[in-house]
């Protein structure tokens, strides 16, 4: 995957396979490759080799609403949609399952209400989008994904803008969606302890390469991490949780 006039590919001999319940966490520095392998596989920016398959099928066979009813995006960052009150832009994740006259029936009401309640927007449901906190609007799009009911779900860098509260609620979310609704999800953040949590597989990726592929456990070790990072980075195991952390060390000296 090359960009037009960049000096090196943007993605170059990149392999991921991710199953119906599993979540796969894409790490690397900034310029990784880790949106663009995510907006390859949406579909929204071709690929110029390999090929990408959702669920045995070759995503180029595959229409815009039939993609949009089996894969929901959710990029870094958006266009608000201005006018629209929140439960209307959640509602719109149900336009790939109506007709063409995209009329609500009592299904996609069901679901609206579901998400509102899993995303804590009930209380938002009429607030216009351009009213609320960037982690508000942050919330409502990860509603409009769900909405849609996907099979796989691509976030990019889902936790932003979130405070601690609505980060670790994402998170579980994520564990749930994937575990309980079989739905395939591929994010990209820079939190090493979310993905260490919620990842069965990490992909570490440093200038459109893969140089770490595997368990959290296997891939981010202290010298993978400084590979990636040009950092130093501990990593260690919390007695009391079992979850494990990491601490960046700050060389003394250096600016």
């Amino acid at each position: 995957m090359r960009y037009p006039r960049a000096s090196r590919p943007a993605l170059e001999r990149v392999s991921l396979r991710v199953d119906a319940g599993q979540v796969a966490a894409l790490l690397g520095p900034n310029g990784s490759g880790k949106s663009t392998l995510l907006r390859v596989v949406a579909g929204t920016v071709p690929a110029s080799a390999g090929e990408v398959r959702i669920f045995g099928e070759s995503a180029q066979t595959l229409d815009r609403q039939r993609l949009a009813r089996v894969v929901a995006f959710v990029p870094q960052t958006e266009t608000v949609v201005l006018g629209f009150r929140v439960r209307d832009v959640v509602a719109m994740g149900r336009a790939p399952h109506q007709g063409g006259w995209m009329r609500e029936r009592d299904e996609d009401r069901v679901v609206v209400e579901e998400v509102l309640a899993r995303c804590d927007l009930v209380g938002l449901r009429e607030r216009r989008v351009e009213e609320l906190s960037g982690g508000e609007q942050r919330r409502v799009a990860m509603a409009r994904a769900l909405a849609q009911r996907p099979r796989l779900l691509l976030l990019d860098e889902p936790a932003a803008f979130l405070d601690v509260r609505h980060r670790m609620e994402l998170y579980d979310l994520l564990e749930e969606i994937a575990a309980k609704d079989l739905v395939a999800c591929v994010i990209a953040v820079h939190e090493l302890e979310a993905a260490a949590q919620v990842a069965s597989q990490v992909l570490l990726l440093r200038e459109g390469r893969v140089i770490g592929a595997g368990t959290p456990a296997e891939v981010m070790t202290s010298e993978r991490l400084r590979e990636a990072f040009d950092a130093e980075i501990d990593t260690s195991v919390h007695a009391a949780t079992g979850q494990r952390y990491f601490v960046t060390r700050r060389e003394r000296g250096r600016s």
